[in-house]
């Protein structure tokens, strides 16, 4: 089990009251509190990010990851650069859209081939269960999320509150398998059989009227779980062994910490 350590509270709201009251006006006392605006989802991704890029040093090679949290990542580390408080960093970006967007920030970029061997990881979650294992992918970039951040020394997970699921697949929402385009339908039929226990449907990820594309060029099956998955590594190892699958999305025993935003505050959970 993760332990966890509770960091940062969002801002309360203030009551100021007279220090005294006339008592001969008879008049009621209207004591207005001062509200504070709620927390967006994305304020909370914000949260996790600016906490995640508290473990970058000067010098480091970085997984950069996809997604909508994982971008305010890449953001905060293109502002540190151009501020000077982070220098001499390098990312090995996990999709095309987070190359573009490192790219346009100035962050120097690599590639696995020349950086084998990377210092930290940085990306989000599509779920996170009390063990720390995750579900990625739904961005479409899980093969080279999972390529990179197995090369990374640590891997840090920044997610808000809602990511948190008891058990993988219990969210209700998809859990991504890359598939190559040859027989995808084959591949999609097996992948459901493999899962009936589960009350899997599969459905092949489109993107409008045609099927999703992934940077590898590549489809994706969703697979979509009525009961959480039951045995993780028992069913990344299952869909491994069928041709034609190329990734999925579970990510077993990766990560080192996972940053949960949520209303309360920041948490950071570890290994």
């Amino acid at each position: 089990m993760a332990s966890s350590l509770s960091l940062i509270s969002p801002h309360s709201a203030i009551l100021r009251t007279p220090k005294t009251l006339n008592l001969r006006t008879h008049r009621p006392l209207c004591i207005k509190a001062r509200t504070v605006p709620a927390l967006t989802q994305d304020d909370l991704k914000k949260l996790a990010a600016d906490k995640a890029v508290e473990y970058v040093k000067s010098g480091m090679v970085l997984g950069l990851g996809t997604g909508s949290t994982a971008a305010f990542v890449v953001s905060k580390l293109g502002e540190l650069l151009k501020s000077g408080e982070l220098t001499d960093i390098v990312g090995v970006p996990t999709s095309k859209r987070t190359e573009d967007q490192a790219r346009s920030l100035g962050i120097p970029l690599s590639i696995l081939d020349d950086h084998p061997r990377i210092d930290l990881a940085i990306d989000g979650a599509d779920e996170v269960d009390p063990n720390l294992d995750l579900v990625k992918g739904r961005g479409g970039a899980l093969l080279r999320e999972k390529m990179v951040e197995a090369a990374s020394e640590k891997f840090v997970v920044v997610a808000d509150e809602t990511k948190l699921v008891t058990g993988l697949g219990g969210s209700g929402l998809a859990m991504p398998v890359e598939v190559v385009q040859f027989c995808w339908k084959y591949n999609l039929i097996r992948l459901q059989e493999l899962f009936k226990e589960e009350g899997v449907e599969a459905k092949l990820r489109m993107e409008g009227d045609t099927p999703y594309v992934t940077d590898n060029y590549n489809y994706i099956v969703d697979l979509y779980f009525k009961t959480p998955i039951k045995d993780g590594p028992a069913a990344g190892k299952e869909i491994s062994v069928l041709e034609g699958v190329v990734e999925h999305g579970l990510f077993l025993n990766m990560a080192t910490a996972v940053i949960i935003a949520g209303k309360e505050g920041v948490e950071v959970m570890n290994k």
